[in-house]
């Protein structure tokens, strides 16, 4: 991809007047991650977080409105010069993350919106902390590409905004987590992901089938620990390096994430769901969906199908990946039992506010019950 930004190489002049605290230049902003972000740096850092539409209406953060894709985030050359005179760090959080968007436009936003950061990094002359993804370690397939352009486009995009940081040679790091899931401790989560949609279908005992390989793993990592990790990182002045955010070998299989579930739709009063049978993701679409083509399955549960399928191909692995968590400026090692326990509840969490469709599924269960004893 061409740059609409031509890097400098005579930086602006320094910055005036005192300030109590280093300005962080924060996108992505109302996102998953970046929320946990903004709890993260907001004591230590004057956090100013790029938005396009939406509002984050948080005492913590000034708001700049821009359009991460627009050549100097859509901000005129004066508004331009006068921010990088203000920004000391940027953290680059912001993606298109949608995989049902076409996938020109997944790769235009990651790719335009990381060269945008960068070339504002280095007239900044300050560091850049890249959040990319594990899932780069999983190299899409021809056949991927066809059946999944939207994740193959999505992988293939944050595989090329890495290597737009290594060529630029801007200070900084390259962070790589894995499935951000919701708080340890609460399981909250700012809004729907797949992860959280796959949870509620599995407590609700919708997954008769699940594409994986029985012993493939989910890594995935709390959203406190990914932004601590984020935070050592950037308070320790981390210069350069690429980071893995993961659970490593600590990661769960998919048998243990089913059985879970299962647990917290008991707690709930729910019958106890079926552990989903799992099956190669090739043969789901080789002869499952075929198969199923024609017949009276509901289309809502052949879109799950593809979905699940399409979330496992980028999620699921068989080998562990290697983590920095633990090491030095780089945040806390999770053991497996962190992780189960963050699992139950981020599913505790799904499943607070959801009284009525959860009373709904106890009467279904219940109700051939009551039908057959009654007069």
């Amino acid at each position: 991809m061409q740059s609409d930004n031509p890097r400098l190489t005579v930086l602006p002049a320094g910055r005036t007047g005192p300030r109590d605290r280093p300005t962080l230049l924060l996108t992505g902003g109302s996102g998953v991650l970046g929320r946990a972000l903004i709890d993260e740096l907001s004591a230590e850092y004057d956090l100013l977080c790029l938005r396009r539409n939406t509002p984050l209406r948080d005492p913590r953060v000034r708001e700049l409105e821009g359009d991460l894709v627009a050549p100097r985030l859509g901000l005129s050359p004066r508004a331009w010069h006068e921010l990088a005179l203000q920004v000391d760090v940027v953290l680059h959080s912001a993606a298109e993350t949608n995989w049902r968007t076409p996938p020109e436009n997944i790769t235009r936003t990651n790719l335009r919106g990381a060269d945008t950061v960068l070339d504002l990094a280095a007239r900044a002359d300050a560091p850049l902390y890249l959040m990319s993804t594990a899932f780069v370690a999983n190299t899409p397939t021809e056949d991927d590409r066809r059946r999944f352009p939207g994740a193959a486009a999505y992988l293939d995009s944050k595989s090329r905004a890495e290597q737009l940081m290594r060529d630029a040679g801007v200070p900084g790091a390259i962070v790589r987590p894995s499935v951000v899931m919701g708080d340890s401790a609460t399981g909250r989560i700012a809004g729907q992901q797949g992860l959280t949609k796959t949870i509620g279908s599995m407590v609700l005992g919708q997954v008769p089938v699940l594409p994986g390989a029985p012993d493939a793993r989910i890594d995935m990592v709390p959203q406190d620990y990914v932004a601590r990790a984020v935070g050592d990182l950037v308070r320790g002045g981390v210069g350069s390096g690429e980071y893995w955010l993961t659970a490593g070998k600590e990661a769960i299989e998919l048998r243990e994430f089913a059985d879970v579930c299962a647990d917290v739709a008991v707690h709930h009063g729910l019958p106890r769901p079926q552990r989903p049978r799992l099956i190669p993701v090739e043969a789901v679409h080789r002869l499952l969906l075929p198969m199923l083509e024609g017949t009276a399955l509901p289309a809502s549960v052949r879109r799950r199908l593809e979905h699940y399928a399409e979330l496992l191909l980028v999620f699921q692995r068989e080998l562990p990946f290697d983590t920095s968590l633990g090491t030095p400026d780089c945040g806390t090692r999770l053991t497996r039992g962190d992780i189960r326990a963050a699992l139950v509840r981020n599913a505790e969490s799904w499943a607070e506010g959801r009284s009525g469709l959860l009373g709904r599924h106890r009467a279904a269960a219940t109700a051939p019950t009551r039908l057959a004893s009654s007069p």
